[in-house]
């Protein structure tokens, strides 16, 4: 038998699991607030995995993803230790904000403090009772300030095992993305631990496609790992890893309305939507400054001059072969969707 999983002074025994409410500082009010934390403890030794959502408050997509991977049987042949935190940030949730309430994005915060700012003592919980007793995590996110991002994995793929993990969860974009200072993925990094970061949909609210890939893909990982059995179905096709990406600016300022979609292939020059003059009507072209896969793009219509409009990520491969890629993901969830209603 395994030894119990302690968490917060509170003990999980092998094959059981259990909800641990790690306490957090209290809300102006004094209102005790807390993190909950599912613990999931396999009688047989395997990795540690810690699964997290809601470091930005309004993003919602991963919390459902954790819902829905707790509530499946398979977790009950767990070999090792799921640790999920549907929701890291309590007070932006509450307030459905991305920041704290001290006006700090906790995802630039980490490692943390334990005397510093809220959002710095925060991280520095976070770190320091979960993610230091982790062997590998999955961090979940939305687009932000009304952006939409393609279902896509962020992670340091000059790492092999990071990159084994990336290649495993089953999205086509993998983005070989820089770690960020005072990043969750830089502090993981700075303790040796491989960590993904799943970015799919827009905050504030739910998509199921993005819900239901992201269900998936940690599954994917979990098997990867070895914690689950292989699954039968077929082999998934390899997925494109997009070396750099930039983000296309509007030009001026006014409503925006985009000719291009998520995953669609786009060349320099190409018209990639239109800027409209509220007070005559009259449209500006903006074209794209560059060959690639839009991979995020801005749903709400009002723009300022310097927004970011659309994101385009880079490849090496094909633009065409990737947009086929991504065609065929996005048709294959979207006949799931409509199959389960």
């Amino acid at each position: 038998m395994r030894d119990t999983f302690t968490l917060c002074g509170k003990s999980v025994l092998p094959g059981t699991r259990q909800r641990i409410d790690v306490p957090l500082p209290d809300l102006s009010s004094q209102t005790l607030i807390t993190m909950p934390v599912h613990v999931v403890h396999g009688k047989k030794k395997g990795p540690v995995l810690f699964i997290s959502a809601a470091i930005h408050g309004d993003e919602l997509n991963g919390i459902e993803i954790i819902r829905s991977i707790l509530a499946t049987k398979a977790i009950n042949r767990l070999h090792g230790t799921l640790v999920a935190v549907p929701v890291v940030n309590t007070y932006g949730l509450i307030n459905m904000s991305r920041y704290l309430p001290d006006r700090r994005d906790l995802n630039r915060s980490f490692p943390g403090s334990e005397t510093g700012s809220l959002a710095a003592r925060l991280a520095y919980l976070f770190m320091n009772t979960i993610v230091s007793h982790c062997t590998h995590g999955i961090d979940l996110h939305t687009g932000s300030g009304h952006r939409s991002n393609l279902p896509q994995i962020r992670a340091d793929l000059d790492d092999s095992e990071t990159e084994k993990l990336a290649r495993s969860f089953g999205v086509p974009v993998l983005l070989n993305a820089s770690l960020r200072d005072g990043s969750l993925r830089a502090a993981a990094n700075e303790l040796g631990i491989p960590i993904l970061l799943y970015e799919a949909g827009e905050a504030s609210r739910y998509n199921d496609i993005c819900i239901r890939a992201g269900v998936r893909g940690v599954f994917n990982v979990m098997r990867c790992l070895n914690m689950l059995p292989e699954s039968k179905n077929t082999p998934r096709r390899q997925p494109f890893i997009a070396r750099s990406s930039l983000w296309l600016r509007a030009p001026q300022s006014g409503l925006f309305k985009p000719t291009v979609k998520l995953g669609q292939s786009v060349v320099k020059g190409d018209v990639i939507g239109y800027i409209a003059e509220p007070s005559d009507g009259a449209l500006v072209e903006v074209k794209s400054n560059s060959t690639g896969i839009v991979i995020g793009s801005m749903e709400l219509p009002v723009v300022h001059e310097g927004d970011a409009i659309v994101h385009i990520a880079r490849f090496n491969d094909d633009n065409e072969e990737v947009a086929e890629h991504v065609e065929t993901f996005q048709q294959d969830y979207n006949d799931m969707v409509g199959a389960n209603g």
